[in-house]
């Protein structure tokens, strides 16, 4: 098998051990494509080191089936530990190999002081904005903040401001005191945060408090986690759109360190700040046809890469070009079909018409 992701001594890309006589966990992702179509050898993912992949594809064309796939190999490897953020509910099917948290909680003080008034949609120079950020600074839980604001003296105008917004955070139901921390994450196989009822200020702090959370979590000497995380965010384009970019850049440009991997997906990679594309090391494009996100693959076209990865993309659904800059090769790839149920399929009429017939 060769393996994407892996360069080493024992060969560039080859399956092997970790020289303690065991074998290192190895992601399945399919088979090559051979120049006349056909079905070529197994290729795999490696999941022994940290990585940051980026998945991107139009909608149809196997994004978040390919991110399934994945997360289903981390959970049958041992030492590693999948956590998806599904903001749309295609990938509650991989709760059959570990659990789907509905609408999960996180705690106030998860997501830092300085956030807090962009999360509420304040201006953090304004003096609400600021208020908003003593607030959290002064307290750890949501209703300790709109105490703190209604007891401070001032000018009534400017706490209410602050209070009316804090007012509206509370109203997403996002924040508890006893809200998913790290341990909790990791304690299944596998952990799917189903988003997909939340608002998006919810599902923006929830995602800045996990990726932090797992990210503090191994970097912790007193409560680290023995686990290696490897986080899935799915239409990652919405949550670098607001305070949770700052939790996923840390991932991005530190999380190797220990150890917290991260595999962003999306439609629309134009749309992704530039830190996406220079730090993955592994990028699997499904068919794209938007001109934005075509060009923005630019950014991966490594010295490596013959020609450009444009005019190399696959127009098949399930096929994808991966680019792996371990391995510095590029390789067209036919994932492998999801062991557990894939909930991404838009609906049919025909079918809505045919269940009504037989009902």
């Amino acid at each position: 098998m060769h393996v994407l992701g892996r360069d080493d001594e024992r060969g560039r890309g080859r399956s092997g051990e970790d020289g303690t006589g065991s074998e290192r966990p190895t992601a399945r992702l399919g088979r090559y494509r051979a120049r006349d179509g056909s079905a070529g050898a197994v290729v795999g993912v490696d999941l022994d080191r940290p990585h940051a992949a980026l998945v991107v594809g139009k909608r149809g064309y196997g994004k978040s089936y390919t991110l399934g796939v994945l997360a289903e190999e981390c959970a049958k490897a041992s030492g590693v530990t999948p956590v998806v953020v599904d903001p749309i509910g295609a990938l509650c099917g991989l709760g059959s190999w570990g659990r789907v948290v509905r609408e999960p909680t996180v705690r106030a003080d998860a997501v830092p002081p300085r956030a807090w008034p962009e999360l509420v949609g304040l201006d953090p120079d304004s003096t609400a904005g600021a208020l908003v950020w003593q607030a959290a600074a002064a307290a750890g839980t949501l209703a300790g903040m709109c105490d703190h604001v209604a007891d401070v003296d001032g000018d009534e105008g400017i706490s209410r401001t602050a209070a009316n917004h804090l007012r509206l955070a509370a109203s997403w139901g996002a924040f508890a005191p006893d809200g998913l921390d790290a341990r909790e994450l990791v304690a299944s196989d596998l952990t799917v945060l189903d988003c997909a009822g939340q608002s998006p200020g919810a599902r923006s702090a929830v995602v800045h408090a996990v990726a932090r959370g797992l990210y503090e979590a191994r970097l912790s000497e007193s409560d680290a986690v023995d686990t290696l995380p490897w986080l899935f965010v799915d239409e990652a384009h919405v949550a670098f759109d607001g305070v949770a970019a700052a939790a996923l850049t840390t991932l991005l440009t530190r999380g190797r360190a220990p150890g917290v991997s991260l595999v962003c997906a999306t439609q629309r990679p134009g749309a992704l700040p530039p830190v996406v594309a220079s730090q993955t090391d592994l990028l699997v494009a499904h068919r794209l046809t938007a001109e934005a996100d075509v060009a923005a693959l630019a950014a991966c076209e490594a010295t490596y890469v013959a020609g450009r990865l444009r005019d190399r993309l696959p127009t098949a659904c399930g096929e994808a070009l991966v680019v792996d800059d371990h391995t510095e090769s590029v390789h067209v790839v036919r994932v492998r079909e999801r062991e557990t149920p894939h909930e991404g399929a838009s609906p049919r009429a025909s079918a809505v018409r045919e269940r009504a017939t037989t009902d």
